[in-house]
């Protein structure tokens, strides 16, 4: 492979990278829990952005069970931010698949 076709590879990888990274700022993926009376919403960079509590929910002798809840529809929605972040970076892992003898894999 010449060095014009690796530079080519590199700045294709870095766009691609680039792609990936703005699609993940602006994507927003929830989780749920307690059969949805708790939605937590996170975007693909795995930051919290907002979270609903149905009133139905709160009681205020059993708090621990909405704390519970909550963290749960959290956990949720940051599983799916990373899922989706390993789903969008799959096309760019796929492209250094084809660099593996240059890095020494």
């Amino acid at each position: 492979m010449g060095m014009g076709n690796l530079q080519r590879m590199a700045l294709q990888m870095q766009q691609e990278m680039e792609r990936i990274q703005a699609e993940l700022d602006s994507a927003e993926v929830e989780g749920s829990a307690g059969g949805g009376v708790v939605r937590a919403v996170v975007t693909g960079k795995q930051s919290l952005v907002s979270i609903t509590i149905d009133p139905s929910a709160v009681d205020a002798d059993d708090v621990d069970m909405l704390q519970d809840l909550v963290i749960a529809a959290v956990n949720e929605a940051l599983d799916a931010s990373r899922r989706l972040a390993e789903q969008k970076m799959g096309a760019l892992t796929a492209m250094t698949g084809g660099l593996g003898g240059l890095l020494g894999r």
